[in-house]
């Protein structure tokens, strides 16, 4: 039905080559013999000065995949080249250099995520995800029942049974220094992320100096860090504890020397930009338990699939980044206590977040460039890299080994152009289609040409292995399991904090 080339076998050539050359009227049903100059005036291929409709253009170009991409590991998608497809997979090895995943809202980017998730869980292997969009209840639908076990579901929006958070649960002096530094960064995130001094030196020091004093006594939280601010007596109290005479002089000194004034204004200001948080009962329910539900070095070491749901229509976009950016230094430090084993001992743990940008610290930094000593491997995906601090950008294109980018926009693609130059253009990043990708990637650490990668799934199959049932009981599990009765709770964190 259509135009087409066919194969004809020459039987006798010194025949045809006459009837060619002297351009005989073909006989008897014979076919009209034509050269390369009068064929391409009778059928070309189209390009884009031909108007004519209903032909089929590719967006964006296509590259294959080099002969080098391993053939076992986590399986991406496949290559599609001149009509061969060539599934892609990447080893654990070039997973420990990290994987940063970038595109438009409905490119894809939920669903690539929610597959490397569920090979990671189908094999075993121990999972945390970082959600502020609700993927996470998606992923609790397809867990396999024999996994049921290892799940823990982070979901602050369930006050019933809240799951403790003791932010300032610190063993060593240097896990304590850390703690402290974190959350000092944190409040540079939240409320001066451009550094234009509304959070400088005088808080940074007055916060620290707090924290520790607090951290003082096992099993205190950040609800107590309030208290020290407002609470003379209360301070009085810790002050035997405290062992570093450079925190005991801050109270007995500088404090003690201050006026009721200045000492008033500034102690305020900071309860100001903490009180937020404990006056809200869900989060204090949260970060005002004295023991943690889980602990995150325990989850590592163990394989846990650790799910947490920061989705932001059910808590609330603060809290959604401020529970986040506690988490991502948390998993940093049980990753960095991990020294205390051999490096062949320690067991892959991989780190999921989206969109990173909302907690992303210099913590978040120090991750992408010393986590994998110890076998954390990160995987970040967000929409625009100008969301994206500049010393964090700057660690992602420095030190994460595989990029995969979907469709993303003029900015992002005038910037990712550099990466991808000489395979693919500004054009391609931008007009790519949906559920395709451009990857750069590592193989055995050494760089490979970019080539195109095609996710398409079935998504019948897909629906068919979800079970509300099932993420029902995995639900109702982890919190019997980790969490505690709301009024207990309630009643502790009173009596410990004399709210």
């Amino acid at each position: 039905d259509h135009n087409h080339f066919t194969k004809t076998k020459i039987r006798i050539k010194q025949l045809w080559m006459i009837d060619f050359i002297y351009r005989y009227q073909p006989l008897f049903g014979a076919k009209s013999i034509v050269s390369i100059e009068e064929l391409a005036t009778i059928f070309h291929w189209p390009n884009k000065a031909i108007e004519t409709p209903h032909i089929f253009w590719l967006n964006a170009k296509r590259a294959p995949a080099s002969a080098l991409i391993p053939k076992t590991g986590m399986y991406l998608g496949k290559s599609v080249y001149r009509g061969i497809d060539r599934p892609v997979f990447i080893s654990e090895d070039d997973r420990m250099r990290h994987l940063y995943i970038i595109g438009k809202t409905g490119v894809g980017k939920s669903e690539l995520l929610t597959d490397m998730i569920m090979q990671d869980i189908k094999e075993g292997k121990g999972v945390c995800f970082i959600d502020p969009h609700d993927t996470v209840e998606k992923i609790m639908e397809m867990i396999p029942p024999e996994r049921a076990e290892d799940v823990i579901y982070f979901n602050p929006s369930d006050t019933d049974r809240p799951l403790g958070l003791n932010m300032l649960d610190a063993r060593t002096e240097e896990e304590k220094h850390f703690v402290t530094t974190s959350i000092v960064g944190m409040m540079y995130k939240l409320y001066d992320p451009h550094k234009t001094g509304i959070i400088g030196p005088r808080f940074e020091h007055a916060v620290r100096n707090a924290m520790l004093t607090v951290m003082s006594e096992p099993g205190n939280t950040f609800v107590e860090v309030v208290r020290v601010l407002t609470d003379a007596r209360y301070v009085q109290e810790l002050l035997p504890k405290v062992t570093d005479p450079i925190v005991r002089r801050y109270w007995t000194d500088q404090i003690a020397q201050t006026s009721d004034f200045h000492k008033s204004e500034v102690l305020d200001y900071i309860v100001s930009k903490f009180g937020r948080f404990v006056t809200n009962k869900m989060m204090r329910n949260i970060i005002g338990q004295s023991e943690s539900a889980f602990n995150f070095r325990q989850v590592m070491d163990e394989g846990k699939i650790l799910l947490i749901n920061l989705a932001k229509g059910r808590i609330g976009e603060e809290n959604s980044n401020f529970l986040g950016l506690i988490l991502v230094p948390k998993i940093l430090m049980s990753a960095m206590s991990r020294q205390d084993i051999p490096e062949e001992q320690r067991k892959p743990f991989y780190l999921y977040v989206d969109e990173f940008q909302n907690f992303a610290t210099p913590d978040f930094a120090q991750i992408l460039s010393e986590a994998r000593k110890f076998r954390l491997s990160l995987t970040v995906a967000n929409q625009f890299i100008g969301q994206v601090e500049e010393d964090v950008k700057n660690a992602i294109f420095g030190n994460v080994g595989t990029i995969m980018s979907f469709r993303v926009g003029v900015s992002d693609a005038n910037y990712l152009q550099h990466e991808f130059q000489p395979t693919f253009t500004e054009t391609d990043l931008i007009n790519i289609e949906r559920f395709n990708v451009y990857i750069k990637t590592l193989v055995n650490n050494e760089t490979v040409p970019p080539f195109s990668m095609d996710l398409t799934k079935d998504m019948g199959k897909l629906k068919e292995m979800r079970s509300p049932k099932v993420a029902e009981m995995i639900k109702q599990l982890s919190r019997l399991k980790y969490g505690r009765d709301k009024n207990v709770v309630e009643a502790e964190v009173a009596q410990r904090s004399k709210l």
